[in-house]
């Protein structure tokens, strides 16, 4: 199992609730994870349903027999004022060019800098070990940023790697990206059975291999029961509207006349038959898409009542049970 796991999904798709749930059934059985945020938005504190997270890595949850999930929000300024630190020893220097608005001219201007600091942050936590040898945590999870940005951003240390040819810059990037195209890292990529978000997936897994960086699976998210099989199916599309009436009538839903309380559920069930026959043969297509793709491919069920603490407990379970920790 890779070490460092990156998680990542067009808008919409639930990338940050799959990380987060992959954070916790990594760190079942005693383990110790780190989910990392690099987006800035808090969705992580949301999901875990705790105060805004800070620049420090926090503990937020113990999963099931005593793992503990630690979470990270990294911050590009602090992130570069802690690189300043490890190489040149900054210290009250690089406070004080915080102060003169440098870090934020850096973070923000500089092709790629921000980039390259929310990735090494996060590769430093996979290496770091104690004072004993064994790694700080035994897994971290990323909630990446969207398909459409993700290889752009994993890859950037090696565009940098290129422009700096030595020096600490140049031998971080190079680390860095030796732990990205390593077997420790596992590259997963969250979908729904919808046409833009498996294409997207697809267009993403090809960047990815283009750019030599390891893909783990593919996750289709919010997977709604089956509630037709293909009897089932074969009758909404064969079955006439007086059967129906019969049958419900039949039921004790009313009599079967025109006009009766039968023959007014007909066309409302017909309706709805007819509408999940189309979205399941639509999402049956998009499996045939992703089946091309020559990848594991995991399932999360679509929770009714959104996803709360209790869900992500849940969803952190049913990835155990499909072999994704």
């Amino acid at each position: 199992m890779s070490r460092l796991q990156v998680v990542s999904g067009k808008g919409g798709t639930g990338k940050t609730t799959v990380a987060a749930a992959l954070a916790l059934a990594l760190a079942t059985e005693g383990k110790r994870t780190l989910l990392v945020e690099v987006e800035g938005r808090q969705g992580i504190a949301q999901l875990f349903e705790t105060e805004a997270l800070p620049y420090e890595e926090r503990k937020i949850a113990v999963a099931p027999g005593g793992g503990e999930v630690y979470a990270l929000a990294i911050d590009p300024e602090l992130a570069l004022l802690d690189y300043l630190q490890m190489f040149y020893k900054l210290g009250g220097a690089g406070r004080a060019l915080k102060k003169l608005g440098a870090i934020d001219f850096a973070t923000t201007v500089a092709p790629g800098i921000r980039d390259v600091l929310l990735t090494g942050k996060a590769c430093e936590a996979v290496r770091r070990k104690d004072k004993s040898g064994k790694f700080a945590y035994d897994y971290v999870v990323m909630d990446a940023p969207p398909t459409g940005r993700v290889t752009r951003f994993l890859n950037v240390n090696d565009e940098v790697a290129g422009l700096a040819k030595i020096g600490p810059i140049h031998n971080q990037a190079q680390a860095v990206m030796r732990v990205l195209k390593s077997p420790e890292t596992a590259v997963h990529l969250v979908t729904l059975l919808e046409e833009m978000p498996v294409q997207e997936t697809a267009d993403g897994i090809a960047e990815l291999r283009a750019a030599r960086l390891p893909v783990g699976r593919v996750i289709v998210n919010m997977v709604r029961p089956q509630v037709l099989d293909a009897a089932d199916l074969e009758l909404v599309r064969t079955v006439g509207r007086s059967s129906v009436a019969q049958a419900l009538s039949a039921a004790g839903l009313g009599g079967a006349r025109r006009g009766g309380h039968a023959e007014k559920l007909v066309d409302p069930l017909l309706r709805q038959a007819s509408e999940y026959a189309e979205r399941y043969a639509l999402e049956q297509e998009q499996r045939a898409v992703l089946g091309e793709l020559d990848l594991p491919l995991g399932e999360l069920p679509l929770l009714p009542e959104g996803v709360d603490l209790a869900g992500l407990y849940e969803l952190a379970t049913e990835l155990r049970k499909q072999g994704l920790s």
